[in-house]
């Protein structure tokens, strides 16, 4: 489950004081987006409970097939809201959306998020988006071209793989600061200011 505040008001502050020292001391930005959820996903929890109140329905009807069918539809509406009700929670309904459907929704807003702030304006320098959903436990770093390019293709992998071992183990600030440090190490060297 994910907190409401991933977060202390500590950690955010040295993630944010890492950050401003990247940027003064290269020609480049680095932004980090961390999300509790990439999508809503809405959709499922409506879709398993028609399933469910329709098989409910069914077994009534084929348990007592003298039943009305006022009563049955009754019944099946009273199931559609219940199991609607519960799995909206959080928790369940990330549970009924298929793993790929979650990493397609983080890494569309993952690349909504890189292309919204490379088109803030301003002086054009080269960006870095490390883009982390926790709901989904997708993180995906994004480079302008010319950074991608000159950077070592496996400095991103490590970065990534780097982090996720830290948030497995319940660090995920560390997680954060690490693939944060990294990125400026490379950024230092690439764009230097």
């Amino acid at each position: 489950m994910v907190t409401a505040r991933p977060f202390t008001d500590h950690e955010h502050r040295r993630i944010h004081d890492a950050i401003a020292g990247i940027e003064q001391a290269t020609a480049a930005d680095l932004d980090l987006v961390v999300v509790r959820a990439s999508d809503r996903y809405s959709l499922y929890p409506l879709v398993w409970a028609a399933a469910m109140a329709i098989a409910a329905a069914a077994m009534v009807v084929l348990i007592r097939p003298s039943i009305p069918a006022r009563i049955a539809i009754a019944f099946e509406f009273v199931v559609l809201v219940a199991a609607t009700l519960i799995l909206d929670l959080p928790p369940l309904r990330l549970r009924l959306v298929p793993e790929r459907v979650k990493r397609a929704h983080a890494r569309q807003l993952a690349h909504r998020e890189f292309a919204a702030q490379y088109a803030r304006g301003g002086t054009p320098r080269r960006r870095v988006l490390i883009f982390v959903s926790l709901a989904e436990r997708y993180v995906e770093i994004i480079a302008d071209h010319e950074t991608y390019a000159a950077a070592d293709r496996g400095l991103w992998d490590r970065t990534v793989n780097d982090f996720l071992s830290a948030t497995r183990s319940g660090r995920v600030a560390d997680g954060v600061l690490n693939a944060v440090q990294a990125c400026g190490a490379m950024l230092r060297t690439i764009h230097p200011a």
